[in-house]
């Protein structure tokens, strides 16, 4: 099993649009029966990012055909990620691990 962590960075006043988005995200993933959640962090390092998104895929394969269909069509996934990209202040960073039981 692997989990996939999405951080995103973003300025304050863009806030309650992120939510939106990453929630959007997270309907998403639950609607492919994938487990997903919004981290927010109570604390961070200098330069760490203002809220993550994870989600727990089986195989890596599942991880691009939620990246390309995640929100509708792959048109309606493409306008929602230019969308989100124009209130983050850089590139989402992606970190893939995996999980030992």
């Amino acid at each position: 099993m692997f989990l996939v962590r999405f951080s995103y960075d973003f300025r304050p006043v863009d806030r309650e649009a992120a939510l939106t988005f990453i929630r959007r995200e997270i309907a998403a993933a639950q609607g492919f029966g994938l487990p997903a959640r919004l981290l927010v962090p109570l604390t961070r390092a200098q330069g760490g990012a203002s809220m993550h998104f994870e989600v727990e895929l089986q195989s890596l394969d599942q991880l691009e055909t939620f990246r390309q269909r995640g929100a509708g069509s792959q048109d309606q996934t493409e306008d929602w990620m230019r969308a989100f990209s124009e209130i983050l202040t850089s590139p989402p960073a992606t970190e893939i691990m995996r999980i030992i039981e």
